[in-house]
């Protein structure tokens, strides 16, 4: 299957206006080409979350490569009059040359912490804000939300059904984003198609509505998908519909599920009636407006696997990781780096060129160790090398991402997996 497929089409236009007016500015004044680096970090985590979770690093990349202006996007800039000739002349042999460290994908993030580090001038990096923060905003919070999820699932399969309640291309990307974060699956076929997470769905209510009879309704699914398919029951009678799918399967059915009532309730009964038809190795799947709280309350129910959507696709409450993009040194007149910060209230930002370091003791974490210097020492170094002078060098396989999360989650403190807000999991010490 395939895996971190890259995308094709140009990036260049998902941004905003003032990138571009900026650097019309900035090439007026002589300052356009001065050296700049740039960092990607939250101030605070969503809703008194314990810890954020990295997710979209390699649609960045992807992003990045194709960050091209095509001769009909100068055309329209020229037609609008957003910039001026020799602005358009630089963006028209735009490539971006600098360097990226970040941040592998499905490790965890703190206030603070630098998941991201362009480094390039100010002219090629500047223009990168937008689509960068679009990115990571959306799949930083659909893992948060997912990682979550899957915590309070306990190891039960969790199914992606988000695609109906988001726009179309963030469904995708919220498909990945699940996946690598503990969902088993998605019901979005582009995303098993462009990054090989497995797909799952059998019917929904409208497939039994069709039928004559729920008979008949099962008996079609059945013929068509086998045994194994999950049959949905609540579309008249929970009880009845149990008693007809077993009649109709026998004890070899693979599901069934509920998508409606007090599900805690429904499936007890239904795994009560299952039992006593035979079918005792049929599981129970659970979908209907489930979020974390919602999973972990059904953690005593005679539950199998959640199939979860809205939450799931639009951040369980929380759709942006509130993550910013900030200049935090560039190159003097003299053609030396040094620092700059924002200091404005409220919206604070720490100047200079940052490294990162996990500490642990014992195995468990204890500090996000944030650096304006590379520092020797037993501390885990969390930067990646992910761009070299303009070339995408840091491509992994999203299994790869998906298993750095697995170990990732093992090595925070045991309030991480608190559902409750709070403070973040792991202090950062700014040194």
């Amino acid at each position: 299957m395939p895996q971190n497929a890259p995308q094709t089409y140009a990036t260049a236009l998902l941004t905003d206006r003032y990138e571009l007016t900026m650097l019309q500015a900035a090439l007026a004044a002589g300052t356009a080409h001065r050296g700049a680096v740039f960092e990607v970090f939250a101030r605070r985590l969503p809703g008194g979350r314990r810890y954020g979770v990295i997710a979209g690093t390699d649609r960045v990349l992807d992003a990045l490569e194709a960050f091209r202006f095509e001769d009909d996007d100068l055309e329209f800039l020229a037609a609008e009059g957003i910039v001026d000739d020799r602005t358009l002349a630089f963006l028209a042999d735009y490539r971006f040359s600098g360097n990226v460290h970040g941040y592998r994908e499905g490790e965890v993030f703190f206030p603070g912490s630098p998941i991201l580090v362009v480094e390039g001038t100010f002219a090629e990096a500047v223009l990168l804000e937008t689509v960068i923060l679009s990115i990571l905003n959306h799949d930083c919070a659909i893992a948060a939300a997912a990682s979550r999820m899957a915590g309070a699932a306990g190891g039960r399969p969790l199914i992606e059904m988000g695609s109906r309640r988001t726009h179309e291309a963030a469904a995708v990307a919220a498909a990945r984003a699940a996946y690598l974060c503990g969902f088993s699956s998605t019901s979005n076929l582009m995303a098993g198609r462009r990054y090989g997470v497995p797909t799952a769905g059998t019917a929904a209510h409208a497939f039994v509505l069709l039928h004559d009879s729920e008979k008949e309704a099962f008996r079609a699914q059945l013929d068509s998908q086998g045994l194994g398919t999950t049959l949905l029951v609540d579309t008249y009678d929970v009880a009845a519909a149990v008693r007809t799918a077993v009649e109709v399967a026998g004890d070899e059915l693979g599901a069934v599920r509920i998508d409606s009532g007090d599900l805690a309730a429904v499936a007890v009964d239904v795994r009560r009636r299952l039992d006593e038809y035979g079918a005792r190795r049929t599981g129970i799947v659970v979908t209907g407006d489930l979020d974390e709280f919602a999973i972990a309350a059904l953690a005593a129910a005679p539950v199998d696997a959640y199939g979860v959507g809205t939450a799931l696709a639009t951040g369980s409450g929380h759709p942006t990781a509130s993550l910013v993009y900030k200049l935090v040194a560039r190159e003097n007149a003299a053609g030396e780096m040094t620092p700059v910060a924002k200091r404005s209230v409220g919206k604070p930002s720490k100047g200079g060129r940052k490294w990162a370091y996990r500490r642990t003791e014992n195995g468990r974490a204890t500090g996000e160790i944030v650096t304006t210097a590379p520092v020797d020492g037993d501390d885990r170094p969390l930067l990646a090398e992910l761009v070299r002078d303009g070339r995408v060098i840091g491509r992994e396989p999203l299994d790869a991402a998906r298993e750095r999360h697995r170990s990732a989650l093992t090595e925070l403190p045991m309030e991480a997996r608190s559902l409750s807000p709070g403070d973040p999991a792991v202090p950062t010490i700014f040194n």
